[in-house]
């Protein structure tokens, strides 16, 4: 196959610096610290599994962590050996500022949240050029006020934020700015400039830090670093050196006196334990500049370091502190213009990004596009996690609690983790989701495809997956069921990667299918235990979008059929089979394996269809929607008719056979041809094979057009599914008509909620009752597309459902495309629909331009909800908002390859019912 046209992004100097990233190290420094690294499962040693109670906030600054770090604003090399973050007083806090601080589950009257203020406002892959945002109050941070209004409020009232406690009121507040540019690729430049919006003068401190992760405590073997005080031509500088990492050298420069205070990063024992110990410990820079305990610092060496100063700062003011870290062997003999250096990065952003979204028009998409890709980028953590070591305890500590062994992830003693992986956000998730995972890799793939690539081989890793065959799911359960989408991402991958360098990774490719064989197989012998290819999926991601948990037994007793999961393995089916059809073109033994996946989409499309009396199918033909089904023992099937996205989900079980693709594979056509010649039965299900459709093609689908049809009336039915912000996840229509289910005296119900979940009954930040988020309209949108391919602009649907308007399916698509970047930009009043929970935000001229990105949206209003930085999955919008060219041949030689987009060409629909 010749090579195709790479796309201009990879001539410009970031794009350099990408294909330059093997033999030059530019992504070797990166954001790669959390932003909390207490309360997670990695670091609870408790007996019982209870891990935001056994590393709490409180301990954070006293206590060493096992397998992480975190900071704000955090940086840090590959193996996280040297981290780097910013510190902050106000001089009224009971501590300094060093990480962020949020809620629990417990805590939380709608589950953990981080109770922070702060934007990613840019990034580029290699991390050569980074910036954000933090807003830090001049009163006092409100700790106690935070947790204990959210311990007043029930499920039925909304959280309590930092912007509902008044601290920022008169702008009473300090707009902390820290950027980071990369002068050579270990040569890393911090500037923290620092704004006084309010009236009146103001005082703060900064502490630049840098600090060896703490490797050494738990072995009793390994070497430990040392940061110590050295001369310098301006002053005195710090000799950071390690036992694998060349000496480093860090400096500052701040408009005063700058002070280099050393501390341990050690546990401190008296305060936790009240056990005696050397100091100074963790806590050291704290308790010295809080509490002016002298004794807690050094001022010659340690594994801890900050560059403290105090800026004074007046009305209106502005001011900037700088640290540089820099190999000692190039040490520069002149000083650095530190402020040219971020400036040309910074250009260098502007025209990577400049190029990414020439075909993007509108101004406020392109802002909102490259904070939602900064976001994912700030979001790259190092995630070690080594569960035989953490099941049995470290040599030079206690040995945890026996029942340890039995208990969380025991099962998965072969994970063992230490590598930058992308994270759904950087405090309420600081670890990889499976499915989050491989949305984020799409996203990714569009600035980043080697990386995107990197992303999706990891999880299939011998030391990742599971010798069965599993995908670790999270580290919270590594056992849970997410949904099987890796081989979709490792396609749409693949076909942007194409697109960037001009050639096909059938090495990639081929990598991958192997490992997702075994994925596929541990699907079909643990999800359909019965052999009957209807599935029973367990939580798949969906909460509490049903009735029952369904990550555990039923209280009721017996199974339930999925909708959700059996429609995932039919299109898992689909996508592996277009990836031995890519790799049957350089080797044609992958033809059979193919025809194998073919052959077991069909099987599935017969399950979902079967009537009644194999109580197998899952279609109601009153309803004409698809059902989860409750097999109890001894009696008849029960479909459970709860509207929701469950439903919708066979949708997304579509594929488009083009002559082009299988015409010229030895053998394929053929025995496609034999097996419907001889499984009528199967062929009649799925599609008119006699009547090809639009270009020679066959359509492969658990839907023919009526079923098609029907959903999608629903779908995009306004008193339904529909929103004006993309599709819900339920039906409004039980609003006014409650499902609910009667079993020996229980009753089991669930409601239309457009917001947050009142029930506390899945974990207590279940949320998926009513919302819309992004994941599922993104792959409605997709399957749109390719259900446009096989019919075609004569198919034509009513949008919306009552309107009286008919159109194509390829118009509707890109009208929800519309509907769900809505959320995110701005209205006819300047406000954004997602940011409608912060009022202050959207009237400050300052502030209206930085947006989040939020778990999920309020199903009628669009206000984020959730996760206030969830930008994992929700990064999708970028996609969204990148337009793509349509060609005849059907390819798309751009970053846009592959992807549900709105096309150049689109009719535009009438308005929107919503406008």
């Amino acid at each position: 196959m010749p090579p195709e046209q790479a796309t201009p992004l990879s001539q410009t100097a970031e794009g350099q610096r990408l294909r330059e990233a093997d033999t030059a190290p530019w992504r070797r420094w990166g954001p790669y610290l959390s932003e909390r690294q207490w309360g997670t499962v990695r670091e609870d040693y408790s007996d019982n599994g209870t891990a935001w109670d056994y590393f709490p906030h409180d301990h954070a600054r006293s206590r060493a962590y096992r397998w992480g770090e975190d900071g704000i604003a955090g940086f840090g090399d590959d193996r996280l050996r040297w981290c780097m973050s910013v510190a902050l007083w106000n001089g009224r806090d009971p501590i300094i500022k060093e990480r962020l601080f949020g809620l629990t589950n417990a805590e939380g009257n709608h589950g953990e949240d981080v109770k922070e203020l702060y934007f990613y406002l840019d990034a580029t892959p290699t991390h050569s050029y980074m910036r954000m945002m933090y807003r830090y109050p001049m009163s006092a941070f409100p700790y106690a006020d935070l947790v204990a209004e959210n311990a007043a409020r029930g499920p039925d009232q909304p959280e309590y934020e930092i912007l509902d406690t008044g601290v920022f009121d008169d702008q009473r507040y300090f707009d902390v700015t820290v950027e980071y540019a990369k002068h050579a690729p270990d040569d890393i430049v911090m500037r923290v400039t620092v704004e006084n919006p309010s009236a009146e003068d103001a005082t703060l401190h900064v502490l630049p830090q840098l600090w060896a992760r703490n490797t050494w405590s738990w072995d009793g073997v390994s070497a430990k670093p040392s940061l110590e005080l050295v001369p310098d031509r301006a002053g005195m500088a710090v000799l950071a050196q390690h036992p694998a990492y060349e000496p480093m050298v860090a400096s500052a420069r701040a408009p005063g006196t700058v002070q280099w205070l050393f501390c341990e990063n050690e546990t401190n024992v008296r305060r936790l334990f009240g056990n005696e110990g050397p100091g100074p410990f963790k806590d050291g820079i704290n308790d010295y500049v809080v509490h002016g305990a002298a004794d807690a610092v050094r001022r010659d060496a340690g594994t801890r370091v900050a560059a403290h100063t105090v800026l004074h700062l007046p009305p209106r003011g502005r001011t900037a502190v700088y640290f540089r870290l820099q190999p000692e062997a190039r040490r520069d003999a002149a000083a650095v213009d530190m402020d040219a250096v971020i400036a040309l990065r910074r250009a260098e952003a502007d025209a990577f990004y400049a190029c990414l979204q020439q075909d993007i028009e509108d101004a406020d998409a392109r802002l909102v596009q490259r904070q939602a890709l900064a976001g994912l980028l700030w979001s790259k953590q190092y995630y070690e996690f080594d569960v035989t070591r953490w099941l049995d305890g470290d040599a030079a500590q206690p040995a945890p609690a026996a029942r340890r062994r039995r208990g969380r992830n025991a099962e998965w003693r072969h994970l063992c983790n230490a590598e930058i992986i992308s994270m759904p956000d950087k405090w309420e998730y600081p670890w990889y989701a499976s499915w989050d995972l491989a949305f984020q890799a799409v996203a990714l793939a569009l600035v980043d495809p080697a990386f995107a690539k990197n992303q999706l081989l990891l999880l299939v890793k011998d030391r990742y997956q599971h010798p069965n065959g599993q995908l670790p799911a999270y580290e919270w359960a590594f056992g849970d069921g997410n949904p099987p989408v890796h081989a979709w991402a490792t396609w749409r991958v693949y076909e942007i990667d194409r697109a960037w360098n001009g050639v096909p990774d059938h090495d990639f490719l081929e990598l991958i299918f192997h490992k997702l064989l075994l994925n596929f197989g541990w699907w079909v012998n643990r999800r359909d235990a019965d052999g009957r290819n209807i599935f029973q999926g367990g939580f798949l991601g969906l909460d509490n979008i049903g009735i029952f948990d369904r990550s555990a037994p039923l209280p009721t007793g017996g199974h339930i059929d999925q909708a959700d999961g059996t429609a995932w393995m039919a299109a898992y089916a689909l996508d592996m089979m277009r990836i031995a059809l890519e790799l049957a073109t350089v080797n044609k033994t992958f033809v059979d394996i193919a025809v194998k996946f073919f052959e077991h989409f069909l099987y599935i499309a017969e399950a979902v269809n079967s009537g009644d009396e194999c109580e197998t199918g899952l279609w109601d033909e009153d309803d004409e929607f698809f059902y989860d089904s409750l097999h109890l023992p001894g009696q008849p099937a029960l479909p459970m008719r709860v509207r929701s996205i469950v439903g919708l989900i066979p949708l997304f079980a579509v594929q488009v056979l083009e002559e082009r693709v299988h015409g010229r594979l030895p053998g394929f056509k053929e025995r496609l041809r034999w097996f419907l010649r001889h499984r009528p039965d199967l062929a009649k299900l799925v599609s008119r094979w006699t009547e090809p459709g639009k270009g020679n093609s066959a359509l492969l689908s658990l839907l023919r057009g009526h079923r098609v049809k029907a959903l999608l009336r629903r779908a995009l039915d306004e008193s339904e599914f529909l929103s004006p912000y993309g599709v819900r996840g339920l039906s409004q229509a039980h609003r006014e008509h409650p499902f609910e289910l009667r079993h020996n005296g229980q009753s089991f119900g669930i409601r239309y909620q457009p917001g947050e979940s009142d029930s506390r009954v899945f974990g207590g930040n279940s949320n998926w009752r009513g919302p819309v988020w992004l994941p599922v309209n993104y792959m409605l949108i997709e399957a749109m597309y390719e259900f446009h391919r096989y019919y075609g602009e004569e198919f034509r649907v009513e949008y919306p459902t009552g309107s009286g308007r008919r159109h194509s399916l390829r118009e509707i698509a890109d009208a929800l495309a519309r509907r769900v970047t809505t959320l995110f930009l701005k209205d006819g009043q300047g406000e954004r629909p997602s940011m409608a929970g912060y009022p202050l935000l959207q009237t400050d001229p300052a502030s209206r331009d930085m947006v989040l990105f939020h778990e999920f949206f309020h199903g009628d209003t669009g206000r984020g909800l959730g996760a206030s930085h969830q930008t994992g999955w929700t990064a999708l919008v970028a996609l969204l908002l990148q337009p793509r060219r349509r060609e005849a041949s059907g390819h798309v030689p751009d970053v846009s390859a592959g992807m549900p987009v709105g096309e150049a060409d689109a009719v535009p629909l009438e308005a929107d019912s919503r406008q």
